[in-house]
């Protein structure tokens, strides 16, 4: 079998459009998905930068100037450039929110915009920023016709932040406990007697519901006059339906109840708020025919939501004909710990979550010092997943995203006076792992053209188009244009001719979709990691990583009945050393992957 040639990978991603008749038949473990926020990505429409608002940033929201406001990017612009995106090899596009947001929140000095689509007012509708509901259509369907997949981000936990607490207008509220501040109490212990007969937020029943009446129980809570009906469905903007104990502390109970940075925090164990957002987002489904739900802040929600929430959700695409659609909740961890992102497989049932063991493994083996050893261990833990093995195909993984941060930042940060051009290598070789290992690979938009970072959230989300923004514009881009201040969207910078190449590799061996993985090969210090992946038939294809800096040759263990190798990446040795044992040359950070011959 030959290497892939550039002529040969343009063909084969070519051809993706003829095959968008069967799109929905693909498997989630299928897909490489592409992130992207659509305020950064294209502005293809003008006259709704300020989302039909009048007035100053601070009312509209729009300040392509500075970084934690709208920028103008678009469903229009977004749908004129699904070209490139499946140009790149993604068969899907995970849509950052895209519902009404509140434009503007936070304390004098300290406002930004809701361009990230995180702020939602109205669940119901598409942010006027972005466009309309037409818009949204259109996008959807040219995605579809093209054989591209639309998962959208959706949120469940809390809205905007709207609601205030008398006791503490204009300066943070502290998480109140359950215990200090009971449901039966205005106020905490000592308080007036309220809510009789409620029996608690762990009787989960409509009827127990109905006598919690007064939400006055931690904090007073309050809506403002002029935003007493901005919420939409008109049922969340009453406070009952909210847990109103001030900010997570992100740990113990608060993290489910408490307000995240003093969002609304909704109370998702109530019946009614149940049914509510299976109703609003069973829309969604029927509406625009989306093929995935992305799940916001899962982990601040209570299991019991989940374990009707999902079923609900996938009940909704079958009835509607959408096959596999696939649903992954984001479970936002440090380390490689799989227990707590698999115990949401297993006790809220999520189906999938992404994979933030896998980019934090390699972040600290290829952006850090580690070794390899860290690799393997994380994939020990696969059988954790509900599903076992299997559902860890699934698992979405990623090296960088909008609050992660980027991969190439991340290198430079803990590589202290790296050069540009070791740092491109290291990026290449997270980009091997991400699509030749085990998972379904996430890309973060602008990757591909060498975007870098400052840091995490803000300083993580650059323009696609032309940026104003000077923290983004002084920043040497790796591989191409030297720059943000002029567009990003090169189908020949090195990147992502290599994103390309490997999503065209991927798409051609089903061992590196859904194949069955074992590790091979692994270090105490930086340098081999290796993995056998195979297809249903038993066809072996042995993938290796170097991440160190000095050149390496090494034996690979291999399948005894292996005879004979082919190279898709990077120099194989055509003939094992001996039964099961196959030699390996990488230069330094450096990979390959070798193919057997057919038996």
């Amino acid at each position: 079998m030959r290497r892939l040639g550039w002529l040969a990978l343009c063909a084969f991603v070519g051809a993706g459009a003829a095959a968008a008749a069967d799109y929905r038949e693909r498997l989630p473990e299928d897909e490489v998905v592409y992130f992207v926020l659509p305020d950064r990505f294209e502005n293809g429409d003008r006259s709704n930068d300020q989302g039909g608002l009048a007035g100053d940033r601070l009312t509209t929201g729009f300040d392509p100037t500075a970084k934690g406001f709208y920028h103008g990017g678009d469903l229009k612009g977004l749908t004129a450039r699904l070209g490139y995106i499946q140009g790149l090899g993604a068969t899907a596009i995970w849509l950052g929110p895209i519902y009404k947001n509140k434009p503007v929140q936070g304390g004098p000095g300290q406002e930004s915009a809701g361009y990230h689509g995180y702020w939602i007012t109205d669940f119901t509708h598409v942010d006027p920023h972005f466009g309309s509901g037409d818009d949204m259509q259109a996008f959807v369907e040219a995605a579809h016709a093209r054989g591209l997949k639309v998962y959208l981000d959706i949120i469940t936990n809390h809205t905007a932040d709207v609601i205030q607490y008398r006791e503490c207008v204009g300066k943070p509220c502290p998480y109140r406990s359950r215990a200090e501040y009971p449901y039966s109490r205005r106020g905490g212990i000592g308080g007036l007697a309220i809510n009789p007969g409620f029996g608690g937020d762990d009787l989960r029943s409509t009827a127990n519901f109905s006598k919690l009446v007064n939400p006055s129980f931690a904090y007073t809570p309050f809506v403002p006059p002029a935003e007493a009906n901005v919420k939409v469905p008109a049922w969340l903007n009453s406070p009952i339906y909210y847990h109103n104990r001030g900010n997570s502390d992100f740990w113990g109970e608060s993290s489910q109840l408490g307000d995240f940075v003093g969002l609304d925090d909704l109370m998702t164990e109530n019946p009614r708020v149940v049914q509510g957002f299976i109703d609003i987002y069973g829309e969604w489904i029927e509406r625009y025919r989306i093929d995935g739900f992305r799940i916001d802040t899962a982990r601040h929600v209570n299991p019991e939501f989940w374990q009707a929430f999902v079923p609900a959700m996938l009940r909704k695409a079958h009835v509607a004909g959408i096959q596999n659609f696939h649903v992954f909740g984001e479970v936002a961890a440090d380390g490689i710990d799989v227990a707590q992102l698999a115990r949401h497989t297993r006790v809220d049932r999520l189906p999938s979550v992404l994979d933030f063991g896998f980019a934090n493994a390699v972040a600290s083996t290829v952006a850090g010092k580690a070794g390899t050893e860290t690799l393997a261990r994380l994939f020990e833990d696969d059988g954790l997943y509900e599903g076992g093995l299997p559902a860890a195909q699934r698992l979405p993984t990623f090296t960088g995203n909008h609050d992660f941060g980027r991969f190439a930042m991340k290198v430079q940060r803990d590589l202290p006076g790296i050069g540009a051009e070791e740092t491109l290598a290291r990026v290449k070789l997270a980009n091997a792992m991400l699509f030749l290992l085990r998972g379904v690979p996430v890309v973060y938009y602008g990757d591909e053209q060498g975007f870098v970072g400052h840091g995490d959230d803000q300083d993580a989300r650059q323009d696609m188009f032309a940026s104003q923004v000077a923290s983004y514009n002084d920043q040497p881009l790796l591989g191409g244009n030297s720059t943000t201040a002029v567009a990003n969207f090169d189908p020949q910078h090195p990147l992502y001719r290599q994103i390309a190449q490997l999503a065209a590799l991927r798409a051609k061996h089903t061992a590196l979709r859904g194949g069955r993985q074992i590790v091979r090969a692994q270090s105490h210090e930086p340098g081999l990691f290796a993995v056998s992946r195979f297809d249903n038939l038993g066809n072996e294809i042995v993938v290796a990583f170097n991440t160190s800096l000095a050149p390496l040759s090494a034996q690979v263990q291999v399948d005894e009945k292996s005879t004979a190798f082919t190279s898709l990446l990077g120099e194989c040795g055509h003939a094992p050393s001996a039964p099961g044992s196959l030699r390996v040359e990488l230069p330094p950070l450096g990979y390959v992957a070798c193919i057997e011959e057919t038996r």
